[in-house]
């Protein structure tokens, strides 16, 4: 009875799905039907139980999202075996403990990565095994990373353990963050999703900025660059040279406003009810060295791995040696998280490896910047680094985007030694997917993102400066945001939270 009664409640899902076309999702009409609904809600709660209004939107937005009952079942046992383990290492702060918690709590993502990196370096051998498709519930990567830290600042004191489960569950489980991160610590979100939020017509306004805001990046900037990214690197065997070098900057573009995009739809959700969602980007593309891309690329996963996994192996403190081999180790592990499989593992390594070549080269280009005349504040010298920077991490992102890793490697060899800069003259550039007016609305939508982010960089909060305008002209730069979206949008709202890139991880 209980199994027929659970076929039932699919039946009805699958029915609901059929209706509007596609599951929920962050840019999906009902998910912003849904938000709205859960917000008027939430304030008409007595504001000590709030935090019961977002544990029900939670609870609804996954059993929307799950395709099957076994993947919330996992989803489920993961959070209560945790929450159990948290309990226990608060009384007995015990390193066995701490890792059967941590083990048994994050043991799908384990056994995930692990089968992705026994069929990658069999070269194909144990290409018949398939993992269970129950164990991978969405969002399995960042929530998993969520119980490690948990559980780790519960044993090293940084945190006490939260006594009522169902506030647990809904620290794993808020709904804008979950799927793609960012990844929270406990300290910071906790008390913000449980205390209750007072209404504030400002964090509504701020929160629908950031969602319009992250419409653009997505749909501007990120799905008009993957049209030419998928033509050269989906049919790499007809493009060479520099259409190469282009498909990598644009996926450079691509991955990082595809990302950033899901990062502010989280932050503007969680703001409409009073809630701040850390940042996860510092523009990185305006590192002047790998070292420091790190500190502003995906800040959550940087740190954590700073954290859980680069400073317990000992950091910095043991000698330059041992430093190296921690870095390398931590970047191992960057790799596998992000798929396992040997070209994830090679961009992994490959970042570690940037870090410390330019540390050891660092006394070397010093003198040469000197020997040039270019002092500390050179404009020559920032903009060189920059540029060798960006060019650096887009040759590993080719790697990570392309099939293979023998393909990237072609790739990146290519463009070295078949440069064809004639390519980027006449129409060429044109037959890769977009037409001209396509390529000339994604080239003033990038410059856009650039002039927004130099303001941001030199400490100018754009969103703020709107708010203090006359509300006439608010509205009427939020109603021309909108229409410029929806008219030159490449698709639109057909995307639910898998489409993002790193809905994939």
């Amino acid at each position: 009875m209980l199994h027929d009664a659970v076929r039932g409640k699919l039946m009805k899902h699958s029915d609901f799905v059929q209706l509007f076309g596609n599951q929920i999702g962050y840019t999906s009409v009902l998910y912003y039907l849904f938000l709205p609904a859960a917000a008027v809600l939430y304030y008409l709660f007595p504001k000590r139980h709030r935090w019961i209004v977002l544990l029900a939107a939670s609870g609804l937005f996954y059993y929307w999202l799950f395709p099957t009952w076994q993947q919330a079942a996992v989803f489920a046992a993961s959070i209560v075996s945790s929450w159990i383990f948290g309990r226990v290492i608060g009384l007995h702060r015990n390193k066995r403990i701490l890792a059967a918690g941590i083990i048994i709590s994050a043991l799908p993502l384990f056994l995930v990565d692990g089968g992705k990196m026994l069929i990658s370096f069999s070269g194909g051998g144990c290409g018949e095994i398939r993992l269970p498709g129950f164990l991978v519930p969405v969002g399995l990567s960042f929530y998993s990373l969520q119980v490690i830290s948990y559980l780790a600042d519960i044993y090293s004191g940084k945190v006490t353990p939260q006594n009522n489960v169902l506030k647990y569950a809904l620290f794993i489980s808020f709904f804008p963050q979950l799927i793609q991160g960012p990844i929270p610590r406990y300290n910071d979100l906790s008390y913000q999703l449980t205390d209750g939020n007072e209404f504030d017509p400002d964090n509504v306004q701020r929160g629908f900025q950031l969602i319009l805001w992250g419409f653009f990046l997505k749909l501007m900037v990120a799905d008009k660059a993957s049209v030419i990214v998928d033509t050269v690197f989906n049919n790499w065997q007809n493009y060479y040279g520099s259409y190469y070098l282009v498909a990598g900057i644009l996926y450079s573009l691509q991955l990082y406003a595809d990302f950033l995009a899901c990062t502010t739809l989280s932050q503007g959700a969680a703001k409409i009810f009073g809630i701040t969602v850390t940042d996860n980007f510092n523009h990185p593309y305006f590192s002047t060295s790998i070292k420091d891309f790190w500190r502003r690329w995906h800040m959550s996963l940087s740190f954590w791995l700073r954290d859980y996994v680069y400073i317990p192996l000992g950091g910095n403190r043991e000698g330059k040696l041992r430093k190296y081999m921690n870095l390398m180790i931590t970047f191992l592990v960057s790799g596998i998280w992000h798929g396992g499989t040997i070209k994830f593992v090679f961009w992994g390594l490959l970042h570690g490896f940037y870090q410390i070549a330019g540390e050891l080269t660092q006394r070397m280009r010093n003198r040469m910047w000197i020997y040039l005349g270019q002092n500390t504040d050179s404009k020559v010298k920032h903009v060189c680094r920059v540029s060798g920077t960006c060019f650096l991490v887009m040759l590993a992102w080719i790697i990570f985007r392309a099939e293979h890793l023998y393909i990237g490697i072609h790739m990146i060899k290519s463009i070295f030694t078949e440069f064809s800069p004639w390519i980027l003259s006449g129409t060429h550039l044109f037959e890769l997917g977009l037409s001209q007016l396509e390529c000339f609305v994604l080239a003033i939508s990038v410059l856009l993102l650039l002039f927004v982010s130099r303001r941001q960089e030199k400490g100018t909060i754009i969103g703020d400066r709107i708010m203090k305008l006359n509300v006439l002209f608010r509205y009427i730069i939020y109603l021309a945001g909108i229409v410029t979206i929806a008219v030159f949008s490449t698709y639109g709202f057909e995307f639910n939270a898998a489409d993002f890139i790193y809905g994939g991880f």
